[in-house]
């Protein structure tokens, strides 16, 4: 009998990397965001309410925003299928390596302004979502 760490060892390889993905896109628009504010808006409190005007900059936040909203379903399915076991289908680790990519590719559309194609992909990732809840309901 296996035990659930060597079992669900590629469900923590890609949980560790989607946590990457999440602050590499926050880092992003943080980034892009100081880029236009300055440093001063970024270190202070940020009280005035000020938002980026630059289209990249919004984008980024956007994209973020937008990735933080479905993030927290990924880590419930993800580790759902890693502790119910996922069979030999392995149709979970496979769902979630879709949404994983789909979000990768998401990111550079979204900052190009690249609409529809963006939409399919973001609607690629939900299907990858799909495929993990119906590995958890096996």
């Amino acid at each position: 009998m296996e035990t659930l760490g060597v079992t669900a060892t590629p469900y923590m390889t890609l949980l560790a990397l989607s946590v990457i993905l999440l602050v590499l896109q926050i880092l992003l628009q943080g980034t892009l965001a100081t880029r236009e504010l300055g440093s001063k808006w970024n270190a202070g409190p940020r009280d005035e309410g000020l938002e980026p005007e630059g289209k990249l900059a919004g984008r980024a936040a956007r994209a973020s925003k937008n990735f933080q909203e479905t993030y927290p379903a990924f880590v419930g399915l993800l580790l759902g299928v890693a502790f119910s076991g996922d069979d030999a289908s392995g149709l979970g680790l496979v769902g979630g390596w879709i949404w994983f990519v789909a979000r990768i590719v998401y990111l550079p559309l979204y900052l190009a302004g690249i609409a529809y194609f963006r939409s399919f992909v973001w609607l690629i990732s939900m299907a990858g979502m799909l495929a993990m809840m119906i590995a958890l309901f096996r």
